[in-house]
């Protein structure tokens, strides 16, 4: 019997995390850690510290090392720069130190939002712009990836959606959540687009790339350019309630007070190298969106 290949997920606990837990368990042997043990099969790391996340990685003898974990949060990344950047980037420094000496490779999880918004889309060549402290350490994290690993992947996420309520922090679990409030009325935003990226379309893309090798960067989000507001007032219909809650366009303005963190206009990303391989399996946002709501909402909101 072949021995199972090894993976060291680090920053394993989010929703992203569950994807790839759920999408890589059955054929690879993983080991899983995050500072926030959330479940059964994740262990405790804090990546940011050197000692700890070398000791656990080199004992483990894995044949690739998956860097997740980040602070997502716009508004925290501004008020804590140096908490920011020392998650965002130095740690992932740390996990470009580490794939060096295994000589493995390595998965670092970029975003859309470390382009400026002076285009309406973004391929995979054009030159990012960050214009915040989360943008700017996540960009800050790509370039010294792509600098000092060989064999490594980057792999640019949208706006994510998956793992449901419990993980979920995101736009999806925000309507969601005002939903279940029993909201009437959803304040949405109709200046600013992006595409949707549903967690296990990622993981499952990530996953052909490992395994074919094709190492590099690679924008990777769902087919179909939207928006916000397009976004919600999709996630009501599928819901059904489209006779029972309004879906009201506001500017960014409204919410300036709460979501005052610089934002693009747009983040809409093309996958131009996925599908000039011939490897993009991400679906369309409306058919992830459906699938994600079905798998993860059942019951919610009743």
């Amino acid at each position: 019997m072949t021995q199972r290949k090894k993976i060291y997920i680090a920053g394993c606990g989010g929703m992203l995390g569950e994807a790839f837990y759920k999408v890589f368990g059955d054929e690879y042997e993983l080991r899983c850690t995050d500072i926030d043990v959330n479940e059964k099969w994740l262990s405790f790391l804090d990546f940011r510290d050197y000692d700890a996340y070398w000791q656990d990685v080199s004992e483990f003898k894995p044949n690739y090392l998956f860097h997740l974990g980040a602070y997502t949060d716009l508004e925290y990344c501004e008020l804590n720069q140096d908490d920011a950047y020392a998650t965002n980037t130095i740690a992932v420094e740390n996990a470009v130190y580490i794939s060096n000496k295994l000589n493995i490779p390595l998965l670092y999880i970029s975003t859309a939002g470390i382009f400026d918004g002076s285009k309406d889309t973004f391929d995979d060549w054009d030159q990012p712009n960050p214009m915040g402290h989360y943008a700017r350490s996540k960009y800050a994290g790509e370039v010294f990836v792509a600098n000092s690993v060989v064999r490594h992947l980057i792999c640019r996420a949208g706006w994510m959606m998956g793992a449901g309520p419990k993980k979920d922090k995101k736009f999806i679990q925000k309507i969601m959540q005002q939903l279940k409030d029993g909201k009437k009325e959803l304040l949405v935003v109709n200046d600013k687009l992006g595409t949707p990226t549903y967690t296990h379309d990622f993981a499952r893309n990530v996953k052909v790339l490992l395994e074919k090798e094709f190492w590099g960067l690679y924008n990777m989000v769902c087919d179909g350019i939207t928006g916000r507001l397009e976004v919600a007032q999709e996630l009501i219909k599928i819901l059904g309630l489209e006779k029972e809650v309004k879906v009201t366009p506001v500017d960014s303005a409204y919410w300036h007070n709460i979501y005052f963190a610089n934002r693009p206009r747009s983040e809409r990303l093309i996958n131009e190298k996925l599908n000039i391989r011939k490897l993009n399996i991400m679906r369309d946002w409306r058919t992830c969106l459906t699938e994600y709501i079905q798998d993860y909402y059942q019951g919610y909101l009743k």
